[in-house]
């Protein structure tokens, strides 16, 4: 009985956050400072950042939230660069069978200037609820902007569900709308520093920082941290030939537990 409490509080919990989760363990384990993040997985985390992105790619990434098998994620994204910006597309599911949230969307970004880039997608949402409650399906659009101050130095902004989309007739029950802006900057080819605030609109603001130190070329190894709850981060990635990119890492709150991740990219040469 106490574990069918936990996950209903778990699942709860996540519902009043429904429309956005992280994805890809190279975010998962610098703590989700992921906004100014230039790699396929920007799909999830910032459209604008997808510039960054020159060669096609995709990737599948895999959570297991506090070792529970009904907080499963899975998640997918692609980038595909054209002559003019870069078109996108990925989903996202979470849950088991008798609660299950499903997210799928296009997006595409363009730079505007030499310094600044934005990126805007379109998210179609299933909420599906056991035992004969149904299905509920929503649209909701995202934007972001991706600010070079210099090579080094980026600024990122996003945010979800700008329109805020209801749910249902019900109160306030509405999809969530996230506001994240945060900064990265690389002190060397082999460190780099990413701060960030995350604004729920319901709950305070959420302070992330993450840190990615490559001491040779395919290998990374990151570390991160959380507010608001308090969570640690951590993980590795290792790329072969520049083509594979395998990544682990989990993250660890006090009262849950840990959160395994693991995810895999590929890139065209």
């Amino acid at each position: 009985m106490h574990r069918i409490v936990v996950i209903a509080l778990l699942v709860t919990g996540y519902s009043f956050s429904q429309g956005w989760a992280p994805a890809g363990s190279r975010s998962r384990g610098m703590g989700d400072a992921s906004v100014t993040l230039q790699d396929v997985w920007a799909y999830h985390h910032n459209p604008a950042s997808l510039v960054g992105v020159t060669k096609l790619g995709i990737g599948i990434a895999y959570e297991n939230r506090f070792l529970l098998k009904e907080l499963q994620t899975q998640s997918i994204a692609a980038a595909i660069p054209l002559k003019k910006g870069v078109l996108s597309a990925g989903a996202q599911s979470f849950g088991y069978t008798q609660f299950r949230t499903m997210k799928a969307g296009v997006g595409y970004s363009l730079k505007l200037s030499e310094i600044l880039a934005l990126g805007v997608q379109m998210n179609l949402h299933q909420i599906r609820i056991g035992q004969g409650y149904g299905n509920v399906f929503k649209a909701t659009g995202e934007a972001g902007l991706l600010a070079q101050v210099n090579p080094k130095w980026h600024i990122g902004f996003a945010v979800v569900n700008f329109s805020r989309v209801k749910l249902s007739a019900y109160q306030e029950d509405r999809l969530t709308t996230v506001m994240r802006l945060g900064s990265s900057f690389k002190f060397s080819d082999k460190l780099l520093v990413c701060v960030e605030g995350e604004k729920h609109v319901d709950f305070p603001i959420r302070g992330k920082a993450g840190l990615e130190y490559s001491p040779i070329n395919h290998l990374s190894f990151r570390t991160g941290f959380s507010t608001q709850p308090i969570e640690v981060n951590g993980g590795v990635g290792y790329a072969f030939k520049g083509l594979y990119f395998l990544d682990f890492g989990s993250a660890f709150t006090q009262q849950l537990g840990w959160s395994p991740n693991v995810s895999f990219t590929y890139r065209l040469k």
